[in-house]
């Protein structure tokens, strides 16, 4: 199992909200001994000179061989966290996207790697069943409340 820490500098960060009804598409967290903890929304980094949309649509086609569409201007929140003791921080572009029909359409969850190689699932999850007892946590903190507020789903 590859152990990730959050680095010690801000990270920019363009995230996708694909949906399917009520469920959206997010991939696992999980702690250094396997336990899934959370979710969150599928991206990554925007480079140096990369637009963030751009670096969005780059991030799902490295991660799961699809050209998702930009659905629009994104909102942004500031990520102050902690992973495994280790404080992180990101500034994040969230945008809705539409993925291309066909590939995902029927499937339940999706394997796919990081750029490093780790293995990662995503799977289509209910908004209702994130950050409640029981359920894993949608990450960044209070992005579900947003959601809510955005009247998405």
């Amino acid at each position: 199992m590859t152990v990730w820490r959050p680095p010690s500098e801000i990270r920019v960060k363009a995230l996708g909200l694909p949906w399917r009804g009520h469920r959206l598409l997010v991939a696992e967290v999980h702690t250094d001994d396997g336990r899934l903890t959370g979710v969150r929304p599928l991206g990554g980094s925007v480079a140096f000179g990369e637009r963030a949309d751009a670096a969005l649509v780059r991030e799902f086609q490295e991660e799961l061989g699809l050209t998702v569409r930009v659905l629009g201007a994104p909102f942004v929140m500031e990520n102050l966290y902690v992973h495994e003791g280790s404080p992180g921080h990101e500034v994040l572009f969230l945008f809705a996207v539409a993925l291309p029909p066909g590939p995902l359409d029927t499937q339940e969850h999706i394997v796919f790697h990081e750029d490093c190689g780790t293995p990662c699932v995503a799977r289509w999850y209910d908004l209702a069943d994130l950050d409640r007892d029981g359920g894993p946590e949608l990450f960044p903190s209070g992005l579900k409340a947003r959601l809510l507020a955005k009247n998405r789903p």
